[in-house]
């Protein structure tokens, strides 16, 4: 067990308790504990490449827990009336879309390797970007200025356009 594995670990303990204290509407706590989450991920990545501390089920874990949080905290903010459902339903989707694809390649004997795209990667810095803002517009009053439409549909076209790299990808690994 290495170091970032039992930080990606404590990672993930974080998610239940996040959800927790979105659904009691205690926003400060939530916002402060995905913030410790998102500085945990730069630092056990940080740790797992400086310090040789990589491991094979750091490589499965970290993406995981990244997911969970994600995907957690879209869906308790939809629930709770804090983002529109449509946005939740869009991130999720995309997530269910790659995970499905995965699973049927394997099931098929045709193992596909998911490798982050830019896309992928600004696709998660706005959905963390956005999810954070949510947590703070809530917490301290943080008020985008009507910006926050134009920050949805951010979110939602750079999912949909990742969903669609990542499905196209797949494709052409499937049919060649």
């Amino acid at each position: 067990m290495t170091i970032p594995n039992i930080i990606t670990i404590g990672r993930l303990i974080i998610v239940p308790i996040v959800i927790v204290m979105i659904m009691q509407h205690r926003w400060s706590t939530a916002f402060v504990l995905f913030v410790v989450a998102g500085v945990s991920d730069g630092i056990d990545g940080f740790i797992a490449r400086h310090f040789n501390q990589k491991s094979e089920f750091g490589a499965y874990i970290d993406p995981i827990a990244d997911k969970a949080l994600l995907v957690s905290i879209y869906v308790t903010l939809a629930i709770v009336g804090a983002i529109p459902s449509w946005l939740a339903i869009v991130v999720v989707s995309r997530d269910v879309m790659i995970v499905a694809a995965i699973l049927l390649s394997w099931i098929m004997s045709r193992p596909v390797e998911i490798k982050p795209l830019l896309v992928s990667k600004l696709n998660t810095a706005a959905q963390i970007a956005f999810a954070a803002y949510a947590l703070a517009a809530n917490a301290f009053g943080v008020d985008l200025a009507g910006l926050d439409e134009l920050a949805m549909v951010l979110v939602a076209t750079l999912t949909i356009a990742s969903a669609g790299a990542y499905l196209g990808g797949w494709l052409r690994h499937m049919t060649t």
